[in-house]
């Protein structure tokens, strides 16, 4: 039988809540600093599978969530379209050549970069308990394409946003090359053991509606699309990051079976403008939980409340913050599991 996470984002709506948390495999462990001290830097922890492996169980070993996500980055996939990664201390991660001044053409795509990525799928599938959901993961095209235009990460993706106005032909090919790289990502996770996967467009809110509707919407959609092609039952969480009143259209026109939902929105507004019966992921604030006490307990029990009538995942609005006690993360899960529709 499916664990309860596999069982929710496919639409039961049961009494008790799934949890998993994004960033959930991450430096805010003891565990992982420990291993990364060991081993090294971030992207050497990514490419020895063995190592990914036992950073994406650690969670579970530690709290019994009902999700293992993949620990790996949504830049594997410029990487392997040939553009050069790595991640400096203190600056986060650099692309090169940066595409606002290299033509797309001039990439040589490097596809064995994503075998280690199957392998640590594997490898996390095979120890993982049968009735806890491995989650594999993609960045969307608009969030990654903002990292491959500006070689770095920007507070309002501005070399970006003005290239896709101003060049609408060369932006469109590099998210037409971003779906596909991701399409064939996506089914060689699942391949590997994945059993849902989920889109990150941490950045989709920087965006006007048009463009919304041309570079997050209709990207997602046609990943969507193509992966129900190849994988009739495969569960797909879209996390359009910011989307704010946008997010009926997301959840209605790209066709992902659950949507998940940052700080930002009132969960009262959400279940009641969201699509009937959806499943929703989310969304306390990652603040409150590093904050912890009565307030994220009072906070967690109205999302619960919020959602009580639809399919819902319990997580944050955004990824664990790497200072939050791990006692505030074991204080959450007591409010999530004691709870019941």
């Amino acid at each position: 039988m499916p664990g309860l996470l596999l069982r929710t984002l496919r639409g039961e709506n049961g009494d008790r809540r799934p949890i998993w948390l994004m960033r959930q495999a991450g430096r805010y462990l003891p565990e992982y600093r420990a291993l990364r001290a060991q081993k090294g830097g971030f992207l050497p922890l990514v490419y020895d599978a063995e190592a990914a492996a036992e950073i994406t169980l650690q969670p579970i070993r530690r709290y019994g969530l009902d999700g293992a996500i993949l620990f790996s980055d949504i830049l594997i996939v410029p990487y392997a379209m040939g553009q050069d990664l790595e991640f400096l201390a203190g600056e986060g991660p650099h692309l090169s050549p940066r595409l606002a001044d290299a033509a797309l053409s001039s990439l040589h795509a490097v596809p064995q970069r994503l075998s280690p990525i199957y392998d640590t799928v594997k490898l996390v599938r095979a120890q993982l308990p049968a009735d806890k959901t491995m989650l594999g993961f993609a960045g969307s095209p608009w969030t990654v394409a903002t990292y491959m235009v500006n070689g770095e990460g920007s507070r309002d993706q501005h070399e970006t946003r003005a290239m896709a106005y101003r060049d609408r032909a060369a932006f469109q090919a590099i998210i037409d090359a971003i779906v596909s790289v991701t399409v064939d990502y996506l089914a060689g996770q699942v391949l590997a053991g994945a059993e849902a996967v989920q889109l990150f467009d941490s950045w989709a809110g920087s965006l006007a509606p048009s463009e919304f509707e041309r570079w997050v919407i209709a990207p997602n959609a046609a990943i969507v699309s193509a992966l129900k092609k190849r994988f009739p039952e495969l569960p797909v969480i879209g996390f359009p990051k910011g989307a704010g009143e946008k997010l009926p259209a997301y959840a209605r026109e790209t066709g992902v079976h659950a949507v998940g939902i940052d700080e930002t929105i009132d969960p009262v507004w959400a279940a009641r403008e969201l699509p009937a019966g959806l499943p929703v992921q989310g969304n306390l604030d990652p603040l409150l939980l590093l904050s912890g006490g009565d307030e994220m307990e009072r906070e967690t029990l109205r999302i619960l409340d919020a959602f009580a009538d639809r399919p819902h995942v319990f997580n944050l609005g955004h990824g664990i913050g790497q200072t939050t006690p791990v006692e505030h993360v074991a204080q959450l899960l007591g409010v999530v599991r004691g709870w019941s529709r």
